[in-house]
């Protein structure tokens, strides 16, 4: 995905309050942070007096359980920390289209090329190191470098989170499937795992570890809680079009089966909006999908990320990540 992507020109359509059944109810599948979410539909309810009750689960879980529930789950829209997931109900066929006028609020590669999905917020990859251990100028310039015996018990990862199962799938694209591969082998034989991205960056400050694989925004969630002027890590965008700087987003759709397709439809209409968006940028520290919105946090400017030209739908239900990480002793 191009820096030019977040600089691009979309039109702005503000969104436009209605009426709407006071007691009407939402329900809602929520694999995104709870914060995030807690703030996004409080904001709506605000906006439309629609209530929106948000049942939480991991992403792949709700993704699963919607599939076994088929045309009698209770949700009407399911809300995913990463779009693998909810790319996995699109290609089953368990989504409705999303308002074109809804799409074009946002840039094309914020959502699925068929409709069914959208990109709510972005983060990119990035290595958390501690300062204390790791002098930053010799921090590799490739994620695929971390890899090697030169990095032994020097970094960690967390092979079961999304995000990583999606720069699995980007070093595949990118670099091919022997690479992919290689690339899980090494950091089995040198790297230390870790059950969640905020465990590895706890170790990183702990001094437990060098650096760590993450994502950008769980280092400010630290920061805003400890202090930033006393956090011991510090972020390293690795740049240069490389996998280890992948954008990914959280995702949401509208199932299929839902019986309230209109107001689901204003439910993710709000969500790409000016007010919808900065809800979700005040809550967490990712990049709104909108220009035009600013987040309090000080994240590094967009087009300095240098990430790949590899967008969500690119990474589609990142299936053969598990397979990847099976042939590599990682599952």
């Amino acid at each position: 995905m191009s820096s030019a992507v977040a600089a691009g020109a979309i039109l702005s359509t503000p969104f436009v309050k209605t009426s709407w059944a006071a007691d009407e109810t939402l329900v809602l599948y929520n694999g995104q942070h709870a914060q995030t979410t807690k703030a996004l539909v409080e904001a709506f309810k605000k906006a439309t007096g629609i209530t929106v009750d948000a049942r939480k689960g991991s992403s792949s879980q709700l993704a699963n359980q919607i599939i076994e529930e088929g045309a009698a789950s209770p949700a009407d829209l399911f809300y995913s920390e990463e779009s693998p997931p909810v790319a996995t109900l699109a290609e089953k066929g368990l989504l409705s289209p999303i308002a074109k006028a809804t799409l074009s609020q946002i840039p094309k590669e914020y959502h699925a090329k068929d409709g069914t999905w959208l990109g709510a917020s972005s983060r990119c990859r990035v290595v958390a190191y501690n300062k204390d251990m790791i002098d930053a100028g010799k921090l590799p310039g490739s994620v695929l470098d971390f890899a090697t015996s030169a990095w032994k018990d020097k970094v960690g990862f967390v092979p079961t989170s999304g995000a990583f199962q999606e720069q699995i799938i980007a070093i595949e694209i990118l670099k091919g499937r022997d690479a992919a591969l290689a690339w899980l082998k090494g950091l089995k034989e040198n790297g230390k795992i870790y059950n969640g991205n905020g465990a590895a960056l706890k170790a990183v400050e702990n001094g437990d570890v060098a650096t760590a694989l993450i994502n950008n925004y769980y280092w400010f969630s630290l920061a805003k809680e400890n202090g930033e002027d006393k956090m011991k890590s510090a972020l390293h965008y690795v740049g240069h079009q490389d996998p280890g700087a992948l954008i990914t987003v959280s995702a949401a759709g509208i199932l299929k089966s839902s019986k309230k397709q209109e107001t689901a439809q204003k439910f993710v209409e709000f969500m790409v909006s000016a007010d919808g968006q900065q809800a979700i940028a005040d809550s967490v520290a990712e990049y709104p999908v909108r220009e035009g919105i600013k987040s309090p946090y000080k994240l590094l400017p967009f087009k300095e990320i240098g990430a790949p030209a590899v967008t969500p739908a690119d990474l589609g239900d990142a299936a053969d990540a598990l397979a990847l990480r099976r042939e590599a002793g990682l599952a």
